[in-house]
């Protein structure tokens, strides 16, 4: 530069020397103002700055409650996502994402130390504490916001204090939403129950048919017993007073009579059961039941286990309808995996 002014001067130009001085002295504040420029110009460029919102999760109270706010991996959008801590958990969260983004196939919560948070965890217990949440193997970490009331943050302290006040209001919000909670789960059970007995029905048709199979053969079963008894009562009375005398046939007699007893210690020492007409009745159903259900290839455990559970579906709607039941602990249903039919039970009793 110092060239430049001295050129122009000795050719005799408009520069003297006061304005070379000049433009001397000027020359650092000139340079000075060139390096500002481009400082100022290096600050833009081509690329699009990254958006707010993808930086992460984003968690804050919204009217009481809190929202997280997260961008949606499929549609890249934001979406905000409202909690309940009394009424919802874990898993409802996750359930809500995976309804909202059909493109997330995995997502659980973490502890700050690599501990999962299982799904029946409530939301009042998640939001104590730091936690990550884990989209299809890609972890957020969402900080807990903290409260502040009349511009004082609230310590742990100060939380204990008021749980108290919290147990109250929950105990409050419960009680006010008992019948919208109570409607949901009898439309569950009732939703439930109709799949039940859809499944029920074609078994319990083939269930009624292998039982009239084995009535019928059981009912054989007994008349043939009892011709069988008529008949031997014929035959000794037939060799009693007509070929034989009585002095032959008693002997006959006799060992029939201890065959019998015989017969009956045998029954014995293979049921471990005394020998009773109903039980012995019933043993033979059983047999010709299982035959039957064999050769039509009737489940009989899945039945029994498809009748358990409408069991307890219809116990549990008695309990929802009934006021005095609903707070009482649960009693398993007494349904007995026997076929016996009805009919003889109540002969029997």
């Amino acid at each position: 530069m110092k060239r430049i002014l001295s050129r122009l001067a000795t050719k005799g130009s408009f520069f003297d020397g006061s304005n070379l001085n000049l433009l001397q002295q000027n020359q650092k504040i000139f340079f000075i103002k060139t390096n500002f420029n481009f400082q100022n110009l290096h600050k833009y460029s081509t690329q699009a700055a990254e958006p707010e919102h993808t930086k992460g999760v984003e968690l804050k109270y919204a009217r009481g409650l809190p929202v997280i706010s997260l961008v949606l991996p499929s549609r890249k959008e934001q979406c905000s996502f409202t909690l309940k801590p009394i009424t919802s958990n874990v898993g409802d969260f996750i359930n809500d994402l995976k309804n909202e983004d059909h493109g997330i196939d995995r997502a659980h919560l973490y502890t700050t130390d690599g501990k999962r948070i299982a799904s029946s965890t409530q939301i009042g217990h998640l939001l104590q504490d730091n936690f990550i949440l884990s989209i299809n193997d890609e972890k957020f970490g969402v900080q807990i916001p903290q409260v502040i009331v009349d511009d004082v943050p609230l310590t742990s302290e100060s939380l204990d204090k008021i749980s108290c006040a919290r147990t109250l209001i929950s105990q409050l919000y419960s009680r006010l939403n008992i019948e919208e909670h109570q409607l949901k789960n009898e439309t569950s059970l009732k939703s439930r129950l109709e799949a039940l007995q859809a499944e029920i029905l074609p078994l319990q048709q083939i269930r009624d048919q292998c039982e009239r199979k084995a009535v019928m053969r059981t009912r054989l079963s007994l008349v043939g017993g009892m011709v069988a008894m008529a008949a031997q009562y014929g035959v000794l009375a037939r060799l009693t007073w007509w070929e034989y005398s009585w002095d032959i046939m008693e002997p006959v007699t006799y060992f029939v009579t201890a065959g019998y007893a015989i017969a009956m210690y045998g029954y014995f020492l293979l049921t471990q059961q005394e020998y009773i007409y109903p039980a012995a009745r019933d043993r033979v159903y059983l047999r010709f039941f299982y035959k039957a259900a064999k050769q039509e290839k009737f489940d009989i455990n899945r039945y029994n286990q498809l009748i358990r559970e409408a069991e307890q579906v219809e116990a549990n709607l008695r309990r929802l309808k009934d006021p005095l039941e609903l707070h009482l602990p649960v009693t398993p249903p007494t349904v007995s995996d026997d076929v016996i039919p009805t009919q003889w039970k109540k002969n029997d009793s």
